[in-house]
């Protein structure tokens, strides 16, 4: 069976047998809070389940490293939203040990677009309109460094309200332990 025949025919037995009905909350999050963090897929349930958040508590955003690359890109676009339309106060950045990102080689990633069918004459394109490709793929080198320029980006973005606390954690995803490398509340006490 194909994954998406099988998430289908999974689903329809969801919606038959009322699954969705403990799930039942509203678009704003009840603590009020909105989390940035990797895609990893360790993290899916770790995380939630680490920082005791259920269905309804938070607005996710996920990125590759829990970066925020652009200030006016689609990421920070998406907090502003939280902030300004769905009562989100506070700001958690949580990048994780043993991150992907922290591994990334541009040059190979590169080499692997052209493998599977990205021509040399596609990049050429993107670097003549001015975009870095290997500036744009690459990751860091370490996650608190990283989870640091992230909170700063989102803390003094001109479109940021005052008032919003932005906090950046690492955690470790065998365990879930949560670092604090940014407590958020100490720069509103400024």
């Amino acid at each position: 069976m194909n994954l998406l025949k099988e998430i289908i025919t999974f689903n329809e037995k969801f919606v038959e047998e009322e699954e969705y009905v403990r799930y039942a909350t509203d678009k704003f999050p009840d603590k009020k809070l909105l989390i940035l963090s990797c895609m990893d897929t360790r993290l899916v349930e770790l995380l939630p389940k680490s920082m005791n958040l259920k269905n309804g508590d938070v607005k996710f955003v996920k990125t590759a490293g829990a970066t925020v690359s652009h200030p006016f890109g689609s990421v920070m676009r998406s907090m502003l939203v939280a902030v300004y339309e769905l009562k989100t106060d506070e700001i958690f950045v949580v990048g994780h040990h043993d991150c992907g990102m922290a591994a990334i080689n541009a040059d190979v990633m590169i080499e692997e677009m052209k493998e599977r069918d990205i021509t040399s004459e596609t990049l050429s394109t993107i670097e003549n309109s001015g975009i870095d490709v290997k500036k744009w793929l690459r990751g860091f080198d370490d996650v608190s460094e990283s989870v640091k320029n992230s909170v700063n980006i989102i803390k003094n973005h001109p479109l940021m309200p005052t008032g919003i606390a932005v906090h950046g954690l690492v955690i470790a995803p065998d365990t879930g332990k949560l670092d604090v490398i940014v407590d958020g509340y100490i720069d509103l006490h400024k």
